[in-house]
């Protein structure tokens, strides 16, 4: 069993998850839904590889303006 780190957030009518361990992203029509699409896109991304996953740190979100 291996532990990763993601992220959800809203776009429009989906929901985005990304893991921030290795570069895979899914989406679904709910938290839930994006949330079971990403464990199943990471178990994909590994199937049959036995890599372990780089741990993340000092996670943080931000926000900020374009002055365009």
């Amino acid at each position: 069993m291996k532990e990763y780190e993601y992220i959800i957030w809203r776009e429009g009518n989906y929901y985005v998850s990304q893991c921030l361990n290795v570069n895979v992203s899914s989406f679904g029509e709910s938290y839930t839904e994006a949330q079971k699409n990403l464990k199943e896109a990471v178990e994909l991304y590994f199937e049959d590889e036995q890599l372990d996953l780089p741990e993340v740190y000092d996670i943080s979100i931000g926000k900020d303006y374009l002055y365009v």
